[in-house]
């Protein structure tokens, strides 16, 4: 494929489909930190389940990605190969685990924007992106039931239970404006309705969340700034690294290992 067949430039898809690829890289790699760990088996399946529908959705992205490059880059390749500055999630999905309560408040976090930008990419005019969100919207929609119902149980439970969800909102709500950032690559991309801007997204996210919240007696932090840098490439936070070193090191150690 060259340039020409393309309608944006291909480094700009080609950020685009990173950015898809490593939130749900590095949010499915967190979730499954939980494996074999979880306060109960029934939740112990689901997180796992969910991270792994999300590990399928970086095969689809990251694969779609590669071949946009056309550098005999895989996905596989750009999981594990990549070191951390090439990485464009948001900062929001590499913040670690912490109690159970910060994991289901940053899944939740994630899981209203992710799928609203889904819904909004069924519609692209690039039927490989359309293919890709109309099989995963399916998966997301039953993630975001499941966390909301999740952060309204314990929002609006026992004294502790409520206390551990304000916290984790507080800590993590930081990180949300990250998500409406919208630069250059966006505007390409939306103007040749491929991709929304992520700043169109902002009043449908925020209209929910405030709908949730209060249903979970839950406020967010009066914050007038915001954590960003990470789908840019500009910043991540220190975990990420750790991260990245758990997940790739059997790559790094063995490149082209076949078992």
């Amino acid at each position: 494929m060259t340039g020409a067949e393309l309608a944006v430039p291909r480094e700009t898809l080609f950020e685009f489909l990173c950015r898809m690829g490593d939130n749900t890289l590095v949010l499915g790699h967190r979730l499954s930190e939980w494996c074999g760990h979880a306060p109960v088996l029934e939740e112990d399946i689901a997180i796992a389940n969910t991270a792994l529908d999300l590990i399928g959705q970086t095969q689809m992205w990251l694969g779609l990605a590669g071949t946009i490059e056309g550098k005999a880059r895989d996905a596989d390749a750009l999981a594990m190969r990549r070191d951390v500055w090439d990485f464009r999630n948001i900062l929001l999905v590499e913040q670690p685990n912490g109690d159970f309560g910060q994991t289901l408040m940053r899944q939740c976090l994630f899981d209203h924007w992710h799928l609203l930008l889904l819904q909004a990419l069924e519609h692209s005019s690039d039927a490989r992106i359309a293919e890709i969100a109309a099989k995963s919207v399916k998966e997301v929609t039953y993630h975001a039931e499941r966390s909301s119902e999740l952060v309204v149980s314990l929002g609006d439970g026992t004294e502790e239970s409520r206390a551990r969800m304000q916290a984790a909102l507080t800590l993590l709500w930081p990180y949300v404006a990250e998500m409406f950032e919208t630069d250059a690559h966006d505007t390409t991309l939306s103007e040749a309705g491929i991709a929304p801007t992520p700043e169109s997204l902002r009043a449908p996210y925020m209209d929910a969340m405030t709908a949730l919240l209060t249903a979970a007696t839950l406020s967010p932090p009066d914050t007038r700034t915001g954590q960003t840098g990470g789908r840019s490439g500009k910043r991540h936070s220190e975990h990420l690294g750790h991260m990245l070193t758990t997940m790739q090191w059997l790559q790094r150690a063995y490149p082209d290992a076949r078992w």
